[in-house]
């Protein structure tokens, strides 16, 4: 890209992490207005920002001609534009609205810290023009999205139903939805993450295989991918065999989102991968 494109570029994702700031105010607001009709400006700005982000997505593929995931940078925007986006989806699906209280600032912190992290990109990967690559890429920011929200929604239900058990009519007590609309809205995150992931790790196999030779190479970034499913597929397993509902299930969530996050930056950072070719 030339430097024009991409200086216009970087100023429409400064605008966009504007909207996701304003987003985020809106909910701190709501949170203590308990107004809908100031959650629904929140929700109309972190719509804007997801449509301007997405916009900006396209133009910089286009130009790019490759999906621009190659930098820590690159995929950190793209797992902030993930996250808007599920959350958008998830708002209006399990009505949730306090769920925002919680998506909105980790999406403005995750913008920023891709605008800050330095762009150093590295060698131009034509293999990741691949319809596999690309499909694996997008499936398992938007599983790794969800996921995020189902920890989100996990901690908000460990914070009522501590205030409930201590019998606390306190701050977050009157303003949180009941418990089982918190467990629910965990739930229906989780299908959907590890649905997304899935289908993500699946098309990740059928590249290795196209580009490697094998479906698997015992790499550390795999090791961790796979185990991480696992997690979540012993976490569904268990909810749905042996009624892990409830505190159960929302600490689970916490746990395995830990792992996710470990998954997707603790081990390039620590470990070292041959993913690590898309986050120079």
């Amino acid at each position: 890209m030339t430097i024009q494109i991409s200086e216009n570029i970087n100023m429409l994702l400064y605008f966009v992490t504007f909207l996701y700031i304003s987003s985020m105010s809106g909910y701190i607001l709501y949170l203590f207005k308990q107004k809908d009709k100031i959650e629904k400006t929140a929700l109309f700005l972190m719509g804007a920002g997801f449509l301007f982000h997405f916009i900006s997505l396209i133009i910089e593929s286009f130009f790019a001609g490759t999906l621009p995931a190659h930098t820590m940078g690159q995929n950190l925007s793209i797992a902030a534009l993930s996250l808007s986006g599920a959350f958008i989806f998830f708002r209006y699906r399990s009505k949730l609205k306090i769920l925002g209280v919680f998506a909105s600032p980790l999406t403005v912190f995750i913008m920023i810290a891709a605008l800050v992290t330095p762009a150093s990109p590295g060698k131009e990967i034509t293999a990741i023009k691949s319809i596999w690559i690309v499909s694996h890429i997008s499936l398992i920011f938007i599983g790794e999205a969800a996921l995020a929200l189902a920890c989100g929604a996990g901690i908000l239900y460990l914070i009522q139903e501590r205030g409930i058990k201590k019998k606390k009519t306190g701050f977050f007590y009157r303003r949180l939805p009941s418990l089982d609309l918190l467990d629910y809205t965990s739930y229906l995150c989780i299908v959907t993450g590890f649905t997304m992931l899935t289908f993500g790790l699946v098309t990740g196999f059928i590249y290795a295989k196209s580009i490697w030779g094998s479906f698997w190479r015992w790499d550390p970034k795999e090791i961790w991918s796979v185990a991480t499913w696992l997690f979540y597929a012993a976490l569904l397993h268990f909810r749905l065999v042996s009624g892990w509902q409830g505190k159960k299930s929302a600490i689970m969530t916490i746990i395995g989102f830990a792992a996710l996050l470990f998954t997707f930056l603790g081990v390039n950072l620590f470990i070292g991968s041959h993913h690590q070719i898309f986050t120079k």
